[in-house]
């Protein structure tokens, strides 16, 4: 949307965001400590395991004794999670004639996720050992790594292969790898990103005769979903109602007779009574008609004509701060700020929602659009009757995520102006160059 460019009410609006640079790591962490009994999660597996040539030894056959574990068990679609493998014994050993110095070992392995979540999470460790003597095995070491979640439910997390690498007379890497798939060593269970409701309703008049009938247009409702369209007074229904069925596109069209004098709005719903999740929020609507006066009495009628919810944005493009390849980090920025306008009058507020596509860059690599986290703000310019919500802070993603909102009211109205910082979490080893998505803005 170019700046300045008007939105009615349900309409969207486009934001092109950037990052100019990708980065990534693993943590490091120390070498696994000995521990007394058999923590929670330990899992042993046979492992073969191939020394460097320059060695000149065999390969090495034997139990691998290891741990993983996550620093949230319970995370959302879109969150970051550090893994930690710990090698508590390995049949490799000592590559090198003579004693292997402290401190020259670097390890570096995989974990293979399974269950709701598939791939591999690279974890690597600090240059960290005790000195070993010739020909006995390598000491237990530590590895960490992240990965971002990107599917709800039940994630397994397993140890897989792994490499020792050594710096002293050379360098020297003994790979081992399972001689069958290792057990599940630790379970996490990721939760959806809420989905913003996007349920809209629209009146082609807000006013009418007692008996007129109004012609209803929603939007946003499951497709082919039982709807009921009612008149609403304050946070009551009224007699006025008529049955609906959304269409495949989601749209809802209805004709509603309204004949209670009490009706003040109009609502529509999915399900048995309107609620938050499954309605859409309440269109003004005002019942006129002639009132009997004393003979010789004119009646003077002034209608006041409701405007409409729009906004307009500063910009449609956002740069996000870089972040220099092999560190990893965070790339920070700001979206253009949006100005919402309600002239509607009449109890409805008003959502403000967001949601992301992937970042893609060169070759196609993508970042998922989980990755990208907001925190909104909101103001309300002076004399508006609503008070402005900023939405919680955290992920935006493909689902949505409320930026803003004003909840319904006996008075509502007014101007906002509605803001929000972003970061974008860059995974570890992303390739250097641009990363654009798209941030769609909603107003209903």
């Amino acid at each position: 949307m170019r700046t300045g460019a008007r939105s009615t009410r349900g309409a969207a609006a486009l934001v092109g965001l950037a990052v100019l640079a990708a980065v990534t790591g693993g943590a490091l962490g120390a070498p696994a400590a000995a521990e007394e009994g058999t923590p929670p999660g330990r899992v042993e597996f046979p492992t073969h395991c191939l020394p460097p040539q320059e060695a000149g030894l065999p390969p090495a056959e034997g139990p691998t004794t290891a741990r993983i574990t996550v620093d949230d068990p319970a995370p959302k679609a879109g969150d970051t999670v550090t893994v930690t493998y710990q090698l508590a014994s390995t049949p490799a050993a000592n590559p090198v004639p003579g004693v292997l110095p402290a401190d020259v070992l670097t390890p570096t392995g995989r974990v293979v996720l399974g269950g709701a979540q598939q791939g591999e999470v690279t974890v690597v460790g600090a240059q960290r050992n005790d000195p070993v003597a010739a020909g006995e095995k390598l000491p237990g070491v530590t590895m960490t790594g992240t990965f971002t979640v990107t599917a709800p439910g039940v994630i397994t997390l397993a140890p897989g292969g792994y490499t020792l690498h050594t710096r002293h007379l050379g360098d020297l890497d003994t790979v081992c790898a399972p001689a069958a798939p290792a057990p599940v060593s630790e379970r996490l269970t990721a939760t959806p990103l809420p989905t913003a409701n996007l349920r809209t309703l629209a009146l082609r008049s807000a006013y009418g005769n007692p008996g007129a009938a109004v012609a209803v247009t929603g939007v946003g409702f499951v497709p082919g979903a039982a709807v009921t369209v009612a008149g609403r007074a304050g946070a009551a229904e009224t007699a006025d109602r008529v049955a609906a069925t959304a269409d495949a596109t989601g749209t809802v069209r209805a004709e509603l007779p309204v004949r209670d004098r009490a009706t003040t709005g109009v609502v529509a719903y999915e399900g048995t009574g309107w609620s938050a999740q499954r309605g859409s929020g309440v269109a003004a609507y005002t019942v006129i008609g002639a009132v009997a006066g004393p003979a010789g009495a004119q009646k003077v009628t002034a209608v006041v004509e409701p405007g409409a919810l729009a906004m307009t944005q500063a910009g449609d493009s956002v740069t996000l701060g870089g972040v220099p390849y092999g560190d990893g980090g965070t790339a920070p920025g700001r979206i253009a700020a949006v100005t919402v306008t309600d002239a509607r009058g009449g109890p409805a507020g008003w959502s403000l929602v967001g949601k992301v596509t992937d970042f893609t860059g060169p070759g196609g690599v993508r970042i998922p659009g989980a990755s990208l986290s907001w925190t909104p703000s909101c103001m309300a310019a002076a004399g508006s009757p609503s008070r402005c919500a900023a939405g919680s802070p955290g992920a935006v993603g493909a689902e949505g995520a409320v930026l803003a909102s004003t909840p319904d009211a006996a008075v509502v109205g007014g101007t906002f102006t509605v803001d929000a910082g972003v970061r974008l979490r860059v995974p570890p080893y992303t390739p250097p160059g641009a990363y654009t998505a798209v941030l769609t803005l909603t107003l209903s």
